[in-house]
């Protein structure tokens, strides 16, 4: 589904980010992407959803070239990929609800789709009895889980989580975890970029560690070692 072909990135001042960087993500996968800061997990994944492009090489998405898309189709594009950061960015001036409507709303879906889709997402997140609740009236693992929601209530192939449990508390992080897993079980392909080594090694499945803008080792069923 997803393929990283020779990707090199140099940022303004001969700062190099990514060198030949090759990777392979199948539909369906579970993978944590790992390294320390600075590492280039987030440069990567930024080029998935067409936030960089790379200097050098390709990066393919259901077997198509987005370094070919023209601007146009980059939103239909992005629709496809869920994402979610350590920053929740939840619009505080709305409701749960709203905030996971919205996402609907920008893409144009119908109110009766809106109307079905977020009260189910928002069960599935475990935010059923909070739906009317403001972002500063929960915590902060509760914000995580409702940009969760956003970011899958359109349905997308593949949720890209970048340091989601980042600013939360051990109990708050492993809820997360486990509905990242939750969420792959029902067949949505998971990219996890972290830095939080006992997660890692809790999760067991694939794990791409990076260092330096390169990628050394992919092992199917790691741990975090560098």
């Amino acid at each position: 589904m997803i393929i990283f072909e020779n990707i090199s990135k140099v940022y303004p001042g001969n700062f190099p980010a990514l060198e030949n960087v090759n990777l392979k993500i199948h539909e369906g996968e579970f993978v944590s992407i790992v390294g320390h800061s600075g590492a280039g997990k987030s440069t990567l994944l930024k080029m998935l959803y067409a936030e960089e492009q790379p200097t050098s090489g390709d990066v393919y998405f259901s077997r198509k070239n987005i370094s070919e898309f023209k601007a146009r189709e980059l939103p239909y594009h992005r629709r496809n990929i869920g994402t979610v950061f350590q920053d929740c960015k939840l619009l505080p001036k709305k409701t749960l609800t709203e905030n996971v409507a919205f996402a609907m709303e920008v893409s144009e879906k119908k109110t009766s789709e809106i109307e079905e889709a977020v009260p189910q997402i928002l069960d599935i997140t475990g935010l059923g009895k909070k739906f009317d609740a403001y972002p500063n009236e929960v915590s902060g693992g509760e914000q995580q889980k409702a940009a969760l929601a956003r970011a899958l209530v359109n349905r997308p192939k593949v949720l890209v989580a970048d340091e989601p449990t980042g600013n939360l508390d051990p109990i708050s992080t492993w809820d997360i975890v486990q509905l990242l897993l939750k969420i792959n079980e029902f067949g949505t392909t998971v990219i996890l970029a972290t830095h939080d080594k006992p997660i890692v090694d809790k999760i067991s499945k694939r794990v791409v560690v990076m260092d330096k803008g390169r990628v050394i080792r992919d092992e199917a069923h790691g741990r975090y070692c560098i």
